[in-house]
């Protein structure tokens, strides 16, 4: 039997901060105590240290297939543990895109490979796949992503008469990007003939308006409500959005939001030193928006927090406005980046370890993972909040090779990573090993 025990840590878990330790035993946590007095294969003595649930990553771009030469399961997966991350759910818009179950399959088998963290798939929806929608089957993927805003290729769903069949039939929770893309090109247009193709950066978030954040994400909900669908709407940035969620417990919600990293850390103000950096769909915007994304996370509008890793090589982000493509890499930096809320006394780390594990495991019905529980497989992160670590381009583990937080210094360090009950990473290396598909009940 492999055993791990990990002693004197303090355990961050459904809303409390204990003393005590942690016996992993075959992948899964078989005891929590104050003291535990075993001989185990691997010992970590956590002191000084907090242990909490690693991230569930629901969004996630890793560029395979077709898009290889930015980013592969392997090594986005690499740079997800080495943040804190232990499991991640990854986007259909690839190439080909995730729009039949055999590419769904492709996917999970290649994970099954080669990804230390573990892993699940959105199914993808488009105007014209509808029957391949309804035919998904309970914990067959992640849930059905709909991109009511700009994608690529075939993945953009402006037909009202799909979104109905969707909201309608989906077996699964749906996720959407929801962004207004009549508005959007409008307001491109306008642009262009003000500056051609060289419009500054700092436009993107008025291209990208608010006004069409709001719109579409008004729509989703309403679809949701009118059908009953379960409803997720992926990186809410404005303050407009904020605000058509409830603050119900997230058990009693038919409809959920996410936050993500960059959106709670940037602001408009930012992209006069990052520009093209950080150029990402839906744009990041004001500091009120930013605030009120932070504030709707502590209130409970919104749920869960997470990435967006969207990993384009440097040369390709040096373009001008048009050429640059939007999307930025997150992950390895993604824990770090919201526990600089701790540090500054706007969220608990408690609060947080919620927003990162605890309810997207929910939301999610994702079965035993989520929390330190007895019984529950041992997905961990052990984060060292005195030590500062400062972002080196030569550490980025992403295959693109750089991160928009370089030269930053961070509060605090990940320790080590724990996946299905095995290290994933410890002492800046990542291992080789391999994390397990995700299991999910049913969503609807």
């Amino acid at each position: 039997m492999n055993t791990i025990l990990i002693t004197n840590a303090q355990i961050v878990n459904e809303g409390e901060i204990t003393q005590g330790d942690v016996l992993i035993k075959n992948g899964r946590i078989e005891t929590i105590a104050p003291s535990i007095d075993v001989i185990a294969n691997q010992v970590i003595d956590a002191k000084g240290k907090f242990l909490a649930p690693g991230m569930i990553d629901d969004q996630v771009h890793f560029r395979e297939p077709g898009l290889t030469h930015k980013a592969e399961i392997m090594t986005e997966s690499r740079a997800s543990v080495a943040g804190g991350t232990t499991s991640f759910m990854e986007m259909p818009n690839t190439n080909p895109a995730t729009l039949d179950f055999d590419a769904l399959q492709a996917k999970y088998d290649r994970a099954a490979e080669v990804s230390p963290a573990n892993y699940a798939f959105y199914l993808g929806a488009s105007n014209d796949n509808i029957e391949v929608v309804k035919q998904l089957q309970v914990g067959q993927a992640a849930g059905v992503k709909v991109f009511m805003g700009s994608s690529t290729g075939n993945m953009l769903v402006d037909q009202e008469a799909v979104l109905e069949q969707i909201f309608a039939n989906s077996p699964a929770l749906i996720a959407t990007h929801c962004e207004d893309t009549p508005m959007i090109k409008a307001n491109e247009e306008k642009w262009k003939a003000q500056y051609g193709e060289d419009i500054p950066f700092d436009q993107h978030p008025i291209i990208r308006s608010r006004e069409a954040c709001y719109k579409s994400s008004k729509m989703a909900v309403e679809l949701a409500t009118k059908h009953k669908a379960p409803l997720h709407i992926l990186h809410i940035t404005t303050k407009e959005e904020v605000a058509l969620f409830t603050q119900q417990p997230l058990e009693d919600k038919l409809i959920t939001a996410e936050a993500c990293a960059h959106h709670m850390f940037f602001n408009s103000d930012d992209y006069a030193e990052k520009g093209a950096q950080i150029k990402c769909n839906p744009a990041i915007k004001d500091e009120e928006d930013r605030l009120a994304i932070i504030q709707g996370l502590i209130d409970g509008n919104i749920d869960v927090v997470a990435t967006d890793h969207a990993p384009h090589t440097w040369d390709e982000k040096q373009g001008k406005y048009f050429s640059a493509p939007a999307g930025l890499p997150l992950t390895q930096f993604a824990v770090q980046a919201l526990l600089e809320h701790v540090h500054r006394g706007i969220m608990s780390l408690p609060q947080m370890v919620e927003k990162w594990s605890h309810n997207v495991a929910k939301r999610y019905k994702m079965i035993d993972r989520g929390f330190i529980r007895e019984g529950y497989w041992a997905d961990l992160v052990l984060i060292d909040m005195e030590q500062p670590y400062e972002v080196k381009r030569e550490a980025v583990v992403s295959k693109c090779g750089w991160s928009p937080f370089e030269g930053y210094t961070f509060k605090s360090t990940i320790d080590t990573t724990i996946v299905s009950g095995q290290i994933a990473y410890q002492n800046g290396e990542v291992k080789d090993i391999i994390g397990q598909k995700l299991e999910f009940g049913a969503q609807r």
